[in-house]
């Protein structure tokens, strides 16, 4: 494979195009695979991949000392029948979530396209894949499990799944902790667009139940920069509210208010060990994708 082809399956506006979610979310994680054998990573994918670290109790005999006699660490050759870790992927589907301005895909698209990968390569690692999608209450449930049958179940709720209702994400994400009844690795993507003080009760509650946590916070590009060229009607996608502004008046403003929104929850996440990342529409997935990695790598 090319490097444009494996760089076309991490783009946005190329995956979008594609037929229908599994092919999409199979194109990406392939893609993110070819890229990182041609990066300085190489070679993590494929020992992440089949392998796990030797822990107490395991036997011997499924030590690979191959990849001892190179990294000098135990590693134990994974089996199909284990499960690793019970992982759940909370995604806001909230109306907020539908916006785009000259980003390829909304929000909405690319979260799920996102979520769509991170459960395929959960599935395929043998671990535990489970789905949440709030708006102002909880959408949809999927307990973790680890088989096919259940990815397409996550794929298929995921496709038919359209954003609406207002936006309450610290309430429903209290709601959602409380529905982790086992400890492993919460990924949360979404805007965050709610009282930042009402996320971080909710960052709270998820570090007392001892869960890793990672978030994606998934924004436009325009939400950043505010960069729009003339006066305009702004119209709230949830409550339909229009406000006349005329944005270069304001932009300064509006940029410093989004900045410190953002440092808030930054900073929360630092403070409690979670992984923030700050996901635009118009990234490739290999940047939430090798995140999403390095946090699997660091939980052992």
């Amino acid at each position: 494979m090319s490097n444009k082809e494996y760089l076309n399956k991490l783009d946005p506006a190329v995956i979008s195009g594609l037929k229908n979610l599994e092919i999409k979310a199979r194109s990406i994680v392939e893609g993110f695979m070819v890229g990182m054998h041609k990066s300085p990573y190489h070679g993590f994918s494929a020992e992440f991949s089949e392998h796990r670290p030797y822990q107490q109790g395991d036997s011997i005999k499924n030590i690979d000392w191959k990849v001892y006699a190179k990294s000098e660490k135990y590693f134990v050759r994974q089996f199909e029948e284990e499960t690793n870790l019970i992982c759940n992927i909370i995604l806001d589907s909230s109306k907020s979530m539908d916006y785009k301005n000259d980003a390829p895909v909304t929000k909405w698209e690319y979260s799920v396209l996102l979520a769509a990968s991170l459960a395929y390569i959960l599935t395929n690692q043998h671990d535990a894949a489970g789905l949440i999608q709030f708006s102002d209450t909880i959408e949809n449930y999927l307990s973790p499990k680890s088989n096919r049958i259940h990815l397409r179940n996550i794929l298929l709720t995921l496709e038919k799944t359209a954003p609406s209702k207002k936006t309450e994400t610290g309430k429903c994400l209290t709601l959602v902790a409380e529905k982790i009844k086992k400890r492993g690795l919460t990924i949360i993507i979404s805007d965050f667009f709610d009282e930042p003080s009402s996320i971080i009760a909710t960052l709270n509650y998820l570090r007392s139940q001892q869960n890793e946590v990672i978030l994606f916070q998934v924004l436009d590009p325009v939400e950043l920069s505010f960069s729009f060229g003339k006066d305009a009607v702004f119209v709230d996608m949830e409550t339909y509210e229009e406000l006349s502004a005329q944005p270069y008046q304001i932009q300064q403003a509006y940029r410093s208010a989004v900045k410190e929104f953002i440092e808030k929850i930054k900073t929360e996440c630092r403070k409690k060990n979670f992984d923030y990342n700050l996901i635009l529409t118009s990234d490739s997935f290999d940047k939430a994708l090798l995140a999403f990695f390095k946090k699997r790598a660091r939980m052992y």
